[in-house]
């Protein structure tokens, strides 16, 4: 039994670039497909661990601090020629 893959074009990829894909792809041994299945993935994980880096990390300002910012933001903005 044969099982039949469906083709999906990937739009504005320059010779070059796909030339490095194909090549990191055989250099890993892995078939196209299963490579960018890798890449998305690790991508999705990276992207995620750098939010919660910057959300759930350490705090680089005070509360006390953020709060003096914040009311210093709120008085700059009451001057005129603030566009809102």
């Amino acid at each position: 039994m044969t099982i039949m893959s469906e083709v999906k074009t990937i739009k504005d990829i320059d010779d070059h670039t796909w030339g490095e894909f194909k090549g990191l792809a055989a250099r890993n041994n892995v078939k196209l497909g299963v490579f960018f299945k890798t890449l998305v993935h690790y991508y999705e994980e990276d992207a995620t661990t750098f939010w919660d880096m910057i959300l759930k990390g350490e705090k680089i300002l005070s509360d006390r601090e953020a709060e003096d910012l914040q009311r210093h933001v709120q008085r700059q903005r009451r001057e005129p020629g603030f566009r809102t």
